[in-house]
């Protein structure tokens, strides 16, 4: 119990030792090296660890499409094709329009082969099922002279959505306009995507690409499927999700013109395209009239389309002290690592270990101390009546209290 209470108050104070060895040397050296060469390359000139970061971008996006297209014998136009109206961030272009005209509520056949019936408790089972196009009621009716289904209430006739139609091609050849606006609240910093070199000339005559056209703000959609690596006429037939990525990535400590939005093109429902059950992107919508009887009915139409989701990130930076002078701690300290590593090679793998570690760990108590000073006393007293009685070994220096071990070969 004893023991365990001195081992406890107790104190470690570092020694010094140099080893002149050429391979714990070397060893020392090319670690520093590596770990100075990574702080100066990775962490301050291509991480710029000495700025203070702001990721937390305020973003506005406005859109415009524009383009005529050919659809069921009709010119299609923005109005016809676009939704919703209101130029957001995520818009949809239909493609493809399956259209049922004139339905009003009432009772109906089922349209879907799988409410297929003989009579009505082929339907009365159903009844827990959600319908397709209404509400079951339970009762087996003539779908046609060949074919009885399940009727529902609900608005008839029934849609009937696996009819051929062909899709819209002109949309490869629409165009899309973004307007875009961004702030780094952190530093105050605005900016927009319309650089000063673009006019009002330029943005007559400029489709984007990744060669001349770097910043023009207008894509044709065409160009997006394709640097999306997507085939038009399988995403004009199924619909999906193209994905448009406005990155701005700024040095604030250069010039403002070098802040400028990059550009990436991606399609986000990649697992959509691959799944056989649901693929692609279709929604439902419908237009309401009346008669003048005042009997209400609409036009149900299924839309195939694709979706373009404008995502805006970005990250700034500028100097600053405090995170410059905390990485600069931080590598100072992490030279450090260089000497543990060697204390590790050193006491157990290096020839000689043994005297290594005797040199370097050594435990001194008050006791060892009082001996040894009674023995200094001694001497000097010895030494004050005659120097001769002073062994050579006995002798002691005022040096730093390093010791050097070995010599280079």
């Amino acid at each position: 119990m004893w023991s365990c209470i001195t081992d406890f108050f107790t104190y470690e104070t570092t020694k010094s030792v140099v080893v002149k060895s050429w391979t714990i040397g070397i060893i020392n050296r090319v670690v520093q090296l590596l770990i100075i060469s990574y702080f100066i390359g990775w962490v301050f000139l291509y991480e710029k660890a000495y700025q203070e970061r702001d990721t937390a971008i305020e973003s506005s996006v406005m859109t415009k499409v524009k383009g005529f297209g050919e659809h069921h014998n009709k010119t299609m136009d923005v109005a016809d094709y676009v939704t919703p109206t209101q130029g957001a961030s995520v818009f949809c272009i239909i493609t493809k329009l399956i259209t049922t005209e004139n339905q009003v509520q009432g009772k109906c056949p089922e349209s879907e082969t799988k409410f297929k019936c003989e009579h009505n408790d082929n339907c009365t089972k159903l009844m827990t099922r959600p319908g397709s196009n209404g509400l079951l009621t339970g009762q087996c009716v003539e779908f046609n002279s060949t074919l009885k289904t399940c009727q529902i209430k609900g608005w008839c006739p029934a849609e009937i959505d696996d009819v051929l139609i062909k899709p819209m091609m002109e949309v490869e050849n629409f165009t899309i306009f973004i307007k875009n606006s961004i702030r780094f609240p952190r530093f105050n910093f605005t900016k927009g995507n319309f650089l000063p070199t673009i006019n009002s000339s330029y943005i007559k005559k400029c489709n984007f690409d990744f060669e001349k056209n770097t910043y023009c703000p207008i894509f044709k959609v065409g160009d997006v499927v394709r640097l999306a690596h997507q085939n038009f006429t399988a995403l004009a037939e199924k619909g999906g999700v193209i994905g448009i990525k406005i990155a701005w990535v700024c040095d604030l400590d250069k010039s403002v013109e070098e802040c400028k939005p990059a550009y990436s093109f991606t399609r986000l429902d990649a697992m959509s395209e691959k799944n056989s059950v649901s693929p692609g992107y279709n929604f439902r919508f419908a237009k309401y009239f009346k008669a003048e009887n005042g009997t209400e009915y609409r036009t149900l139409l299924k839309a195939y389309a694709i979706r373009f989701d404008v995502m805006v990130n970005g990250d700034a930076g500028k100097f600053n002290m405090i995170p410059t002078l905390i990485n600069m701690v931080a590598a100072f300290t992490s030279v450090g690592v260089g000497a543990v590593l060697c204390d590790i090679i050193l006491l157990n793998f290096l020839k000689g270990a043994d005297q290594y570690k005797a040199k370097k760990f050594e435990e001194v108590s008050d006791a060892h101390i009082e001996r040894t000073g009674s023995y200094i006393s001694s001497m000097y007293r010895t030494r004050d009546h005659s120097q001769l009685s002073i062994r050579p070994e006995d002798k002691f220096s005022n040096d730093s209290g390093a010791f050097s071990i070995g010599q280079y070969g």
